[in-house]
């Protein structure tokens, strides 16, 4: 063990190794992500880089036979050697990976070349595992420690650096004069560290091959790649159906999932079973046994107690309902556990095996894990979908008011489908021949968004009844927005001193505002007198029946922001055929680049384009064009209202 200044080194030579490193005079070196990927990518790179230095040799010197046959060694010592180490470095320590390949001369007391491999991590608290540890159940074998490394390697060690973690081994390139004359020479110790390092990646005799091989080869990639499919479904349903094909034929010839149901809470009967468990998914490597298959196992479901845990279960094979000519076989059920509550039970099974191995129950143990996790991120998702379309069927009305001589059409997307946005819209009668519509923009969004427009939408359609004009009611609905922000923060500073001046203070006055246009529509013979006043909102447009596009109101003060305004309202006649298009934030300022949809007068070059058009195509048209300035997803909720006189 030597001591080097500014870094601890901790040094493993085999007999005859060298004494020093020395110098490189070539070196390759990548960077890659900590994911199951790392090996794979960390074996290409490295014979990548010996076949390219193989090359130049080559063409240098011409090599013999023997020369040949060794750098082929090499190579498969040295990707063999990368692919342990790196496979380390992203299960133990999970940051990301730099691999460095150097070549190095001979220096003095070494009469060869060597290879240096260095796998660097960033988390350098964590130890480097070196000798396997015991199996545990359910613990799927991932590599074999360092074991490899020394036996391949002539030396190799530990470099400790702020923040880094370095394994390196150092192989030997050429081989001596005596051996390059004879390619016999040097092949026993070749033989003996091959015949050890096939000992050490040989399965156990219990292990059924096919399970080991494909499991050592790709266990990571599979849990990586399940983990990415999971998590995008947000229906438990397909997360049972995701979990069948994942499963079938990889490690079972059949799966089948079973769901407990939310509705019926966590108490379970004392057989194990839930008082409201489905079957929610059969899969089978052959299609024509599935539904045979689900006949027998939704009249005898698993039946797992809270004692069994998170690992496999032996559960009885159900071979009696399978088709004649399929042997019996192991079977083993998992229950599905997330956030201490059972979800539901996962069964697999694969003939012609007495028991399964333990790589595969381990690895089986793992993909469950993240299934459990799925269903419960889909429940809690659709939840709070629940919530959204209830909140949102309370927001906003549920039909548009039919008005006298006028047609009318609507398009409402929020940004966060099924949720609730920060755009509201309303069309009712108040009374006295007189129909009211608005369009709103709130503060905020989700459950902040939802709280005002519940507050604002109700004021309005109560102060329209009470007989104001359009300019009083947001004279008033200004007020109340005022009064209610400061009673809000009234409370929230009582709150504060009571905890001692712990915890965030709430915004004052101001922090509950509003954008709005708000109209009434009286009919009468021949057109509709419309008057309107506009708060802090797009200004809405009016498209004659001459073709010509104009505003027809004046831009005002968001409402909620300055005490004691007093707003206008302007007030124009629609005749027959004349439209009138209300918009939100998110139609005008659709951006593309740096260009918003609204430069240079582009929704009324839009309107313009409608002419002839009833009002729902209108809404429609507009909509489209908004969603096609762009490529990417409209980043705003999107509020259109459309009023047109017959």
């Amino acid at each position: 063990m030597g001591a080097v200044p500014m870094q601890r080194e901790t040094a493993f030579r085999a007999a005859g190794g060298a004494a020093a490193r020395s110098a490189p005079p070539s070196v390759v070196r990548t960077s890659l992500p900590g994911n199951p990927l790392a090996p794979a990518a960390a074996r290409k790179f490295v014979r990548a880089a010996l076949a390219d230095r193989a090359a130049l040799a080559d063409r240098a010197e011409p090599g013999t036979p023997a020369a040949t046959g060794r750098t082929d060694r090499l190579a498969d010592d040295a990707v063999l050697l990368v692919s342990e180490l790196a496979t380390n470095a992203v299960v133990h320590a999970g940051t990301a990976v730099e691999i460095l390949c150097r070549f190095d001369p001979g220096v003095a007391g070494e009469s060869t070349d060597a290879v240096v491999i260095e796998v660097s991590d960033h988390h350098p608290a964590r130890a480097v595992r070196n000798e396997p540890r015991p199996s545990q159940p359910g613990t799927p074998e991932y590599g074999r420690g360092l074991q490899l490394v020394a036996l391949l390697s002539e030396a190799w060690g530990i470099t400790y650096r702020s923040g880094t973690k370095t394994v390196w081994a150092r192989l030997p390139v050429d081989v001596d004069a005596d051996a390059a004359q004879d390619p016999d020479a040097g092949d026993e110790e070749s033989t003996r560290r091959e015949l050890r390092a096939a000992e050490i990646l040989a399965p156990l005799p219990r292990r059924a091959p096919h399970d080991t091989d494909w499991i050592n080869r790709g266990a990571l990639t599979f849990l990586a790649e399940a983990s990415d499919l999971l998590a995008g479904q947000f229906d438990e349903n397909l997360v049972a159906a995701l979990t069948g094909q994942l499963l079938v034929p990889r490690l079972a010839d059949w799966c089948a999932v079973w769901l407990d149901d939310e509705a019926e809470g966590a108490g379970r009967a004392l057989d194990g079973r839930a008082p409201g468990t489905r079957l929610a998914r059969v899969w089978h490597t052959s299609e024509q046994r599935m539904e045979e298959l689900r006949r027998l196992l939704e009249k005898d479901p698993p039946r797992l107690t809270e004692a069994a845990g998170s690992g496999a279960v032996s559960v009885p094979w159900p071979g009696q309902a399978l088709s004649a000519g399929e042997s019996a076989g192991a079977a083993l059920a998992y229950r599905l556990v997330a956030g201490g509550r059972q979800l539901g039970t996962l069964v697999i099974g694969r003939a012609g095996l007495v028991r399964f191995p333990d790589e595969a129950t381990g690895l089986v143990e793992d993909f469950s894990r993240r299934v459990a996790l799925a269903i419960g991120a889909a429940r809690r998702y659709q939840r709070q979908a629940t919530i959204s379309k209830v909140l949102q069927r309370g927001l906003l009305p549920g039909a548009l008011a039919e008005i006298p001589g006028v047609e009318s059409g609507i398009v409402y997307e929020p940004r966060e489908q099924g949720g609730p946005g920060g755009d509201f819209y309303d069309v009712f009668p108040a009374g006295q021949g007189r129909w009211c519509f608005a369009l709103g923009d709130v503060q905020g969004k989700g459950p902040e968004a939802a709280v005002l427009i519940g507050l604002a939408r109700p004021w309005l359609r109560l102060l329209a009844r009470e007989g104001y004009h359009v300019a009083e009611v947001l004279d008033r609905l200004n007020q109340l927005l005022l009064d209610d922000a400061t009673e809000a923060a009234d409370a929230a500073a009582a709150v504060l001193a009571v905890a001692g001046g712990q915890g965030d203070p709430l915004e004052g006055p101001t922090s509950r505002f509003l954008s709005l246009l708000y109209g009434e529509l009286v009919p009468y013979e021949g057109g509709v007198r419309c008057t309107v006043a506009c708060a802090g909102h797009p200004l809405p447009l009016l498209l004659g029946a001459d073709g010509v596009v104009r505003s027809v109101a004046s831009p005002q003060m968001l409402l909620g922001v300055v005490d004691d305004e007093t707003y206008i309202s302007e007030t124009f006649d629609m005749k027959a055929d004349d439209t009138l298009l209300c918009v939100t934030d998110g139609v005008t300022e659709r951006r593309s680049g740096r260009y918003l949809f609204d430069d240079g007068d582009g929704l009324a070059k839009a309107l313009a384009g409608c002419a002839g058009l009833d009002a729902g195509l209108v809404a429609e048209r507009i909509r489209r064009l908004v969603h096609e300035y762009a490529t990417h997803p409209p980043d705003d909720d999107l509020a259109l209202l459309v009023l047109k006189a017959r």
